[in-house]
């Protein structure tokens, strides 16, 4: 077997067409010595500014990152968790605030490293590999299944409110989506309303299972008709276009639910641009109660997924993983915790005076 099959442990490479990057890989690349490289890769002074810039370049440039399971072996822990986020939605900022609490109070510390549109997932990735983080927390907005997939071999992963990674030994920590979605029809029903419509993406992270909450709760509550579905991403764009869609009909519904906050507060804003009064004719319910519905001239009513208990979830679970010494003892997907939200009641519902 040639040196370049081989990690820095010693360790057969399986399972791969193409051998993993080693450190001889980069010291060759740079024309530098192994124990030239091996210095600046561990963060010890004695390496020259130029010599330092070269390797780590090499190093990004290969995909190489230290084999964290080997490091372990031969140091203590670090006590760093890393955190992979996209803050494409509002939700990750209310969960990155919650994780920074439930860390210290653990005794851990946070890495964050960003994932998006000039960033790839490899490289924000390998960022916190390098750092040696002990275990790596995944926000799932967006695509946090697939990066579990890249992890190697004996770091502790947990996905945080995404769609489930099956198939790969990661924790996880979702919503109960469609009992969030049933509590907002329960709400509005309550309210008088009987023609609901739901604006949502049918396609994506938690997008079926608040689908499916939706009609769930249309035929707990003896909802009249068909169900009104209206496809939207989870933008602020999306809520707009579902807006027009509702504003070309004969007759508008008493209320809506949508797939999230920034769905939702791109439809209220077109309504009200278009003279509809929000909640007085339709009334609206997002999904996070991130900041957007807090705002004081959207005030609405949301979903809320509980940050602070996800994240305690969260950090308690890379905790117990890290107390594992086997990898292949690591908890799997099936253990995942669901956490129920609940409803934060605020201006843009109302009682439906027009029910029938």
């Amino acid at each position: 077997m040639s040196e370049s099959e081989r990690g820095d442990d010693g360790q057969a490479v399986a399972g791969t067409k193409r051998a993993r990057p080693t450190m001889k890989d980069v010291a060759d690349h740079v024309g530098l010595s192994r124990q030239l490289v091996s210095i600046v890769l561990r963060g010890v002074p004695g390496a020259s500014e130029e010599s330092r810039e070269r390797i780590l370049a090499a190093a990004q440039e290969l995909g190489y990152y230290p084999d964290a399971s080997a490091q372990r072996l031969r140091s203590s822990k670090n006590n760093l968790l890393g955190v992979l986020f996209t803050m494409r939605q509002p939700f990750e900022v209310d969960l990155v605030d919650a994780l920074y609490q439930a860390a210290e109070e653990r005794g851990y510390v946070l890495s964050l490293s960003h994932i998006g549109p000039g960033r790839s997932q490899q490289t924000a990735l390998a960022e916190l590999l390098r750092q040696r983080i002990d275990a790596l927390i995944v926000l799932a907005a967006e695509g946090g299944a697939a990066t579990t997939t890249s992890l190697p071999r004996g770091i502790p992963a947990v996905l945080v409110g995404g769609p489930s990674s099956a198939g790969k030994q990661v924790a996880e920590v979702r919503v109960d989506n469609a009992h969030g979605i049933g509590l907002a029809v329960d709400h509005l029903v309550e309210l008088g309303h009987r023609e609901i419509t739901y604006v949502g993406p049918n396609e994506g992270p938690n997008a079926a299972e608040r689908i499916a909450g939706f009609h769930e709760a249309r035929t707990s509550n003896a909802l009249p008709g068909d169900p009104d579905v209206i496809e939207s991403e989870y933008t602020e764009d999306g809520g707009h276009l579902a807006a027009k869609e509702l504003l070309a009909r004969r007759q508008l519904p008493s209320a809506v639910v949508c797939g999230n906050d920034r769905c939702a507060f791109g439809l209220l804003e077109t309504l009200v641009r278009s003279g509809i009064k929000v909640p007085e004719q339709v009334s609206i319910v997002g999904f996070d109660d991130s900041s957007v519905a807090r705002l004081p001239f959207v005030d609405l009513t949301s979903v809320r997924p509980d940050p602070a208990k996800m994240a305690a979830i969260a950090v308690d679970s890379a905790h117990e993983q890290l107390q594992i010494q086997a990898p292949q003892e690591l908890k799997t997907a099936a253990n995942a915790r669901v956490v129920k939200p609940s409803l934060t009641v605020r201006g843009s519902t109302a009682v439906n005076h027009n029910s029938r």
